[in-house]
């Protein structure tokens, strides 16, 4: 395989790799975020329903939770698009500390300038200012914790605190919690039971099963340009045991997939194509989840 794609690798300059090949106009299976290849299972869609009726429900706290490459980040992406424009946003991506970084964290992320010198009561005098004058001019403010999971309990309490600040009945700010499962175990401890009652909305996201998988490839194969039938029912089958349904993994397994494919002048993703794919160990995933059974 490897002298296959190094005979042909002076072939491909700006084709792409095998993106003319197939007649794609851009790759399907890259990891970088983009709506246009936003696919929506029934279970994301349902996700993204929970954190939309968050935000316009004024929930205190919505919570979204899922494994590792489930999708989080992809809808909080969408949700900030939706809603930008409309509302006051601060998203802060795996903070950590204790309560005097975490305010500064939040009010960075808010665009609120402050002397890190001062101490926590000044900052915090100076988040519930902005908080007001937010709300005075209408606007409502959104803070979204992306890895949540990362904050202590101690954060986490803290952060419910926040959502004690209010100007009569409305709240003015609204917390977005997002992370790994382990996130829900943090917040069903008896220790923040105060913050678990604060959550009006929450969802897990699961992997995808073996039917969603062939709809997730075969869609974004469709918006690259392609037919959506390159990668055969049998082979998505394949994908979807190694990945386990994991839309990351699978769009990593896809890639390498369609790079066998062409390099050994096949058209079709079969099964054999993927199945090779695996057994030369170049899909990293798979000898991870592979010592992860032995453990078990």
């Amino acid at each position: 395989m490897n002298k296959v794609v190094e005979t042909r690798a002076e072939d491909t300059g700006s084709i792409g790799f095998y993106m003319d090949f197939f007649g794609f106009r851009e790759r399907p299976f890259t990891l970088v975020p983009d709506p246009d290849f936003l696919f929506w299972s029934a279970q994301h869609r349902r996700a993204y329903s929970v954190l939309e009726f968050g935000i316009l429900s004024r929930a205190p706290i919505t919570l979204v939770t899922g494994g590792v490459g489930c999708g989080k980040t992809t809808l909080l992406r969408e949700l900030l698009r939706q809603f930008g424009a409309k509302v006051t946003v601060g998203l802060i991506s795996n903070a950590q500390g204790g309560r005097g970084e975490l305010i500064q964290w939040v009010l960075n992320a808010l665009g609120v300038r402050f002397n890190p010198a001062v101490g926590y009561v000044q900052l915090f005098q100076q988040l519930q200012d902005f908080l007001i004058d937010e709300y005075a001019a209408g606007r409502r403010v959104v803070l979204i914790f992306d890895e949540a999971q990362n904050l202590s309990p101690e954060s986490l309490e803290e952060l419910r605190m926040l959502t004690n600040i209010n100007s009569g009945k409305d709240e003015v700010i609204q917390l977005v919690l997002v992370g790994q499962p382990e996130l829900r175990d943090m917040v069903l401890d008896p220790s923040l039971r105060q913050l678990a009652q604060r959550i009006a909305a929450s969802f897990h996201l699961m992997p995808l099963d073996e039917k969603a998988v062939g709809e997730l490839i075969s869609y974004r194969l469709r918006a690259a340009g392609g037919t959506g039938a390159e990668i055969t029912p049998e082979a998505a089958a394949v994908i979807h045991k190694a990945t386990r349904g994991v839309p990351r993994l699978i769009n990593q397994l896809c890639d390498m997939a369609l790079l066998y494919a062409w390099s050994t002048d096949h058209h079709h993703v079969d099964a054999q194509v993927v199945q090779s794919v695996l057994d030369d160990g170049v899909f990293f995933a798979a000898q991870i989840a592979a010592e992860e059974e032995k453990r078990k």
